[in-house]
């Protein structure tokens, strides 16, 4: 058997194993959000289930995450809040955001599910305040519970489908001081009810391959501490392990897009979950779909104007921060320059933020726009070009380029500064195993493969392309509970 990770891990066959070291009806790899969630649910539905983690506690990156959980479609914090948002509401946003190849099968049954989701995670002790947080920003810098995290108030969304904001944000503790994020306080209570209902945990285990009796998966292979072990899933195996944002070769070959260090992602996700399943000859989609994160403050980026090499703008600088940032490296060659004047600048640093790193000084300053195009080194007459054309429709509050809201409308006037914003992306892939709505791991045939089951990051979620913030935390926790109750009752 092989066992790197980086090469690929066939399945051996029941009747090799010679002793079990442990059995349970459903074997979860991962204790994240995905595998918690279908802890839960399956021993809910009366199953005996063992988590099997490779670290050495619960949480994955979820724990770590900012904590947005992407939910609509008329969730009672969006309706306590005054916000009519629907399913079919939310499905069309979702349609026109999540990139092209969307799965508008499953898009329709997440937006249709949302609303009960919500109120499954509040019932499992995941608390939310109600309070909005509507200023540009990657996450709120409070306890706020509800945000816009996709763009859907920005252009071209806002016309597409009335605006409602659907990043749910599970209420932090000590935010400023990073102690508890809304990424841990929506894992803590759903660890301690997993483990309230009897859900079994075996800690520093690391997945390594499936165990299969004839076309059925009947367990999984793992080490622990260096001694292989054989686990027995008398009903079913999940795979909640993650993506593989740290896998290198896998990287190289289907998102080589990827510079850098991965975003909002944990070295354990190194694409065992979806090396493992496709050696059975499962199915994946979208493995060049990849997340983008943008780092600067979105404070800043909304009171000036984003421009390419040739001075030109080529987004709404107002729109979600992710979409900018694959803006930028797909379309710009990673190329970008913010550009704002003094007023603007004094502005954005009144205004607070979750992020303070990203609030860097300015790259340069000038008395003027051509001074500043000049050391910037961008081509004569294009930043001069683009900030005369921005500031005569900006004083009519207006954008017929590119859409921004008036209220981030006003001519670039005074001293300028210019700050280099090169390089400054980072990202984690979206694709992974096809799965069906129950979270059953789909053969290259189109058939489910017998006792396998899948959720999370591991797997091709919602986005296909572009990306929502709470998407990963979302669909990952939706799916997670589908794939856990199938399981135990398969």
């Amino acid at each position: 058997m092989r066992t790197d990770p980086e090469n690929g891990i066939s399945p051996v066959s029941a009747a090799s194993i010679g002793d079990w070291t442990e059995s349970a009806d459903v074997v979860i790899a991962g204790y994240g959000i995905a595998g918690v969630c279908a802890a839960i649910e399956a021993a809910r539905a009366g199953a005996n289930v063992l988590i099997l983690e490779r670290t050495s506690g619960w949480g994955g990156a979820a724990a770590l995450a900012g904590g947005f959980v992407y939910l609509g479609g008329g969730t009672p914090l969006q309706r306590a809040l005054g916000f009519a948002d629907t399913p079919e509401n939310m499905r069309e946003f979702l349609l026109a955001a999540v990139g092209p190849g969307a799965d508008e099968a499953k898009i329709t049954d997440y937006c249709a599910g949302s609303p009960e989701h919500y109120d499954w995670l509040v019932a499992n002790g995941v608390p939310f305040r109600e309070a909005l947080w509507d200023e540009p920003g990657w996450e709120p810098p409070h306890d706020e519970g509800l945000a816009y995290s996709g763009g859907e108030n920005a252009a071209p969304f806002h016309a597409i489908a009335t605006p409602a904001p659907r990043g749910h944000v599970p209420r932090m503790q000590n935010k400023r001081t990073g102690e508890r994020g809304g990424g841990y306080m929506l894992m803590k209570p759903l660890a301690e009810t997993a483990e309230a209902l009897g859900v079994r945990v075996r800690y520093d285990v690391r997945l390594t391959g499936l165990v299969v009796d004839g076309d059925r998966v009947a367990g999984v292979l793992a080490q622990h501490y260096g001694e292989r072990v054989a686990i027995r899933a008398d009903r079913g195996v999940v795979l909640a392990t993650g993506g593989f944002a740290y896998a290198e070769r896998m990287v190289a070959d289907h998102a080589p897009q990827l510079i850098g260090r991965p975003g909002a992602a944990i070295e354990e996700h190194d694409g065992t979950g979806i090396l493992v399943a496709t050696a059975l000859g499962a199915a994946t989609a979208h493995m060049d779909a990849t997340e983008v994160a943008f780092f600067c403050d979105p404070q800043l980026m909304a009171r000036g104007i984003l421009v390419n090499a040739q001075g030109q703008r080529y987004v709404p600088e107002d729109t979600y921060p992710g979409r900018i940032g694959q803006m930028t490296l797909f379309h710009q060659q990673d190329q970008a320059f913010l550009v704002m004047d003094e007023q603007a600048y004094e502005e954005a640093l009144g205004t607070e933020t979750a992020t303070p790193a990203l609030r860097t000084p300015p790259t340069w300053a000038a008395e003027t726009v051509a001074e500043l195009e000049a050391d910037m080194g961008l081509p004569e007459w294009t930043l001069q070009s683009t900030v005369r054309i921005y500031n005569d429709y900006a004083a009519q509050h207006r954008d017929p380029l590119w859409g921004k809201q008036p209220r981030w409308l006003r001519p670039i006037t005074g001293p300028v500064a210019g700050f280099d914003l090169r390089h400054r992306t980072a990202g984690f892939p979206l694709g992974g195993l096809r799965t069906d709505l129950d979270g059953r791991v789909l053969h290259v045939s189109g058939t489910a493969i017998p006792g396998l089951f899948a959720a999370g990051r591991c797997t091709a979620g919602i986005c296909t392309g572009g990306y929502v913030s709470g998407a990963s935390l979302g669909d990952g926790s939706f799916y997670g509970r589908r794939a856990g109750r199938a399981a135990a009752e398969n």
